[in-house]
């Protein structure tokens, strides 16, 4: 009887490990997989990283409000849309859109020059007001009829 029960042992033996040599190949794809899959997280994370970068150190301020980032031409004062809020919009931007907001009445160019102690002459002023223009034009601040920009 022993003998009997030696071949169904090492059949039941040979079974078990070939049953374990395919769950350790499955294993093994699958761990190639990941291992894959994580190597190209990390190249999409440089990317972006090198993306930003660029973003934070190419961007150039042109007329109009356009700006080079990595080559290609974008708006640097977006269209304001429905729940869009202001940290969309580069820093300087956001520092007018501060002054205009804390005013009690509709501001003036020379008036924000003074809050963001920039100098009140005529280039410096005309920057300015070129920067309002493009706020009210892309939606972000509203002209009343003497030309005073107001928040929207």
């Amino acid at each position: 009887m022993a003998r009997d029960a030696e071949p169904d042992l090492h059949g039941l033996i040979t079974a078990r490990r070939v049953e374990l040599d395919l769950q350790a190949e499955k294993l093994s794809q699958q761990l190639q997989e990941v291992r894959d899959e994580l190597e190209e997280l990390t190249v999409a994370e440089r990317v972006a990283r090198r993306l930003a970068e660029q973003l934070h150190a190419e961007t150039r301020t042109t007329p109009g409000g356009v700006g080079q980032v990595a080559g290609r031409a974008m708006l640097l004062v977006p269209q304001r849309e429905r729940g869009t809020d202001e940290t969309v919009l580069p820093e300087d931007y956001q520092q007018i859109m501060d002054v205009v907001r804390r005013a009690d009445t509709p501001v003036m160019v020379k008036q924000v020059c003074g809050e963001l102690r920039m100098s009140k002459e005529s280039a410096r002023s005309e920057a300015m007001r070129s920067k309002l223009n493009r706020l009210a034009e892309r939606g972000w601040l509203r002209k009343l009829a003497a030309g005073a920009p107001s928040g929207s």
